[in-house]
């Protein structure tokens, strides 16, 4: 009961966040699918033990996926449900405990969270950077074959 709370939490956070940026209206939606799959990803690895930076990476590869495929699909822009499929993901407030621990001079706890935070928010870079290499070598072999397919 709980995972399915999170998910249409997920989905209105993404949603909401693509508002704030001006999405087009008819993008809403698939903004939010887009989050709350990449959430979904990421709570199904976190409840298997998976490290949360691996579980994030994993997350954001399947955000910058359904990116890719909802932006070929309806024809918009691909940040669009990049920057608004991430917003789950994000560890705000993990780096919020981490300045409040710092506040309070308990520097330990402090550069624990921070260092976490830090990794979470390189996971999220990686997964995006990783599924748009993986895109451009597909659309490179996609493009070596049409070229040998002419020459013949």
């Amino acid at each position: 009961m709980i995972i399915i709370q999170q998910l249409i939490t997920s989905f209105f956070a993404a949603s909401g966040f693509a508002v704030i940026f001006n999405a087009p209206k008819k993008a809403l939606l698939q903004c939010g699918t887009v989050g709350m799959l990449g959430w979904f990803v990421y709570t199904i690895c976190r409840m298997q033990a998976i490290d949360p930076v691996v579980a994030t990476v994993a997350g954001s590869i399947l955000v910058a996926i359904l990116s890719q495929i909802f932006a070929k699909l309806f024809k918009t822009p691909i940040i669009i449900y990049n920057v608004s499929g991430i917003i789950p993901l994000v560890p705000g407030g993990m780096a919020y405990d981490a300045m409040r621990q710092f506040v309070v001079n308990d520097y330990n706890m402090a550069v624990q969270l921070a260092a976490k935070a830090f990794l979470i928010s390189g996971a999220i870079a990686l997964g995006l950077v990783f599924s748009e290499i993986i895109n451009q070598v597909i659309r490179k072999i996609k493009w070596k074959n049409v070229q040998e397919k002419c020459e013949l």
